[in-house]
């Protein structure tokens, strides 16, 4: 499109969730709420890790590193949307919005390496116990944790370098509650073509790729379970990964119904709303489900309150 002598745009508004006061307001509380709760419960798991040695294995230096992720990754997103619930006027430059983009996708590229880590590394503990710890030991962990980050941050540079090129000349209202692909691409006056085209390229090979290397993982650790003669051990064995299954099951069930479809596909409506599941409710169930699912972490959680009950003696 020709942008000559039309005003460049150097900041969006966000629209958020619309609606009257009161429902902004309780929609305001709920999400507060969850945001503070996940705060809490992945800092406690981090916190647990750190403090008790016989957590330092390679399965809860992985969990450690989702925590801390996820934490970024809720951050990056749910202070606008807090914002878009008490005012009507949400604003954020050109370039902030740009950068929100850049960490949104890189922690969320990190978040989906680091699930099929997770998920190769139950494969190993359950399929191959013997040579686990020759396997994953723990300078292949922290290269596998490490390798998550670096991927997951070069994934998206491309796409938002040359998003970073595109003109804005209004209008300048962003459908959403953050800096989405979408709704960027629909305010430029630049030919986005090329920029949508490699950014949902990019999103669907990281998105599917680690996808299908998860679910062939936890495929193998399936036949494993059925093979195993003892009742017991099969659902002790299940027990020790159901809880990562679940949390792989929340978020990719979402962000594959948000970003692996045609764009012309887009409903902003909808999109919205699957984003809260990612950016909202997937961080807190995290904790959530390996705490109260998981006996170790429960018993250092206890003893860690205990070290804590006597220093206060």
């Amino acid at each position: 499109m020709d942008v000559t002598n039309q005003t460049t745009v150097t900041q969006f508004i966000f629209l958020g969730f619309s609606g009257v006061l009161y429902l902004r307001l309780t929609l305001f509380v709920i999400f507060l709420t969850v945001y503070l709760l996940s705060l809490m419960g992945n800092s406690l798991i981090i916190f647990i890790v750190l403090m008790d040695i016989t957590l330092q294995t390679p399965m809860y230096i992985f969990l450690g590193n989702l925590s801390f992720l996820e934490i970024w990754y809720t951050t990056a997103t749910v202070p606008k949307l807090l914002a878009t619930c008490l005012s009507q006027v949400v604003t954020i430059s050109v370039s902030g919005c740009i950068t929100q983009y850049y960490f949104f996708f890189s922690m969320g590229a990190t978040e989906c390496i680091l699930l099929a880590v997770m998920a190769y590394d139950r494969y190993l503990a359950i399929c191959s116990p013997l040579r686990y710890s020759l396997l994953m030991s723990l300078q292949v962990c922290l290269w596998f944790s490490a390798g998550s980050w670096i991927g997951g941050f070069i994934a998206p540079l491309l796409p938002t370098i040359l998003i970073s090129h595109l003109n804005f000349c209004g209008p300048q209202k962003i459908n959403h509650f953050f800096c989405d692909s979408d709704p960027i691409f629909k305010l430029s006056c630049s030919d986005t073509f090329l920029v949508e085209t490699l950014g949902y390229t990019c999103s669907s090979v990281v998105i599917l790729s680690s996808f299908l290397l998860t679910m062939s993982s936890y495929g193998h650790i399936v036949v494993t379970i059925i093979r195993l003669s003892s009742r017991e051990a099969r659902k002790k064995t299940f027990s020790t990964c159901a809880s990562h299954l679940t949390v792989v099951s929340i978020y990719y069930g979402t962000i594959i119904f948000a970003y692996v479809r045609p764009p012309a596909k887009y409903n902003f409506t909808i999109g919205k709303v699957i984003s809260v599941f990612y950016c909202v409710v997937t961080p807190l169930v995290n904790p959530l489900l390996y705490t109260l699912r998981n006996k170790d972490v429960k018993k250092a959680f206890r003893k860690a309150l205990a070290q804590k009950r006597l220093l206060l003696v």
